[in-house]
């Protein structure tokens, strides 16, 4: 019998089904969603970038490759998340990376105490800095932070991904602070775009480049860390401190406790492996919508 789940608070039974394939150790091997249950989580904004709240379940439709799907569960209320973020100590953020920790310092402060945190650097390795912890004290953990060696992002990003598999937060997200160079990685773009996918984390990137770094370079390193960000319903920001990032980093607390999160049993339950694109459509007008595109079936 198919499994059917009604207009109630998300069961532990949901959260079980939940199983999501990340085992990869190289890159030949497909990132898959192995799971009964597909949840989507959706920041709507409205044209100044403001949150809009209110929205309810009728208001929403769920497409999977162009197909509507039947909503099984639905909810926008105000809940915790679990948040890792990638701090990058590498060579090429030597003159950047007390920026970097001071970015991260104030994206801790922003978070309310009912969400937890877990905190990477990365280099030519990607080494744990603090564990999931609701504690905000982290300064001397983060003070030492040296820029040394190449740089592995999609490693780190990869990492993470593989952190909030098993997390009990249902809303979920990686903050990336680098300059969006990798020279280090053993696993793809692509790999690391796609771990994340799979467990619904949303991607924020903040481009740490300096002023010292090349219009092209730049230009490229940018469109790394904005194609992490837009394939998984995150935003890129291009303002490293000040102002604007505190601001940003204002928003993204704002949008992970109040998005909208939406499951479904998908139509297709064929385990071909291949990618099924999502979109998620409301009725109000001239609202953006920013969820991930999509993921890998199971196979």
């Amino acid at each position: 019998m198919p499994l059917k789940l009604f207009r109630t608070p998300l069961p532990a039974l949901l959260v079980l089904l939940l199983s999501f394939a990340i085992s990869a150790q190289d890159d030949d091997t497909v990132v898959t969603v192995d799971s009964s249950i597909v949840v989507v989580n959706a920041t709507i904004t409205d044209g100044s970038g403001n949150h809009v709240a209110g929205i309810r379940q009728e208001q929403f439709s769920i497409f999977e490759n162009g197909v509507q799907q039947e909503i099984s569960y639905f909810s926008g209320a105000e809940t915790p998340f679990a948040a890792v973020i990638l701090i990058d100590t590498s060579g090429s953020m030597e003159q950047r990376v007390s920026l970097a920790r001071s970015a991260a310092i104030k994206f801790l402060d922003g978070l309310r105490d009912v969400d937890n945190a877990e905190i990477y650097r990365f280099d030519s390795k990607v080494v744990l800095v603090q564990k999931f912890s609701n504690s905000r004290d982290v300064g001397e953990k983060l003070f030492d932070l040296k820029a040394d060696g190449m740089t592995a992002l999609n490693d780190a990003v990869y990492q993470a991904a593989k952190d909030l598999e098993g997390r009990p937060e249902k809303r979920r997200a990686i903050i990336v602070l680098s300059d969006g160079a990798d020279t280090f990685s053993g696993h793809s773009a692509d790999k690391a775009m796609k771990a994340a996918q799979a467990v619904n984390a949303v991607v924020y990137t903040v481009d740490m480049s300096g002023m010292e770094t090349s219009g092209k370079e730049r230009a490229q390193n940018q469109g790394v860390l904005r194609n992490f960000a837009e394939k998984t319903g995150g935003t890129f920001i291009a303002t490293a401190g000040g102002v604007a990032m505190r601001d940003a980093f204002k928003r993204i607390v704002e949008e992970l406790g109040r998005q909208y999160t939406i499951a479904y049993q998908p139509k297709n339950l064929a385990k071909d492996g291949k990618w099924r694109a999502i979109e998620v459509r409301v009725t109000k007008p001239n609202l953006t919508i920013r969820t991930r595109k999509g993921y890998n079936a199971a196979k």
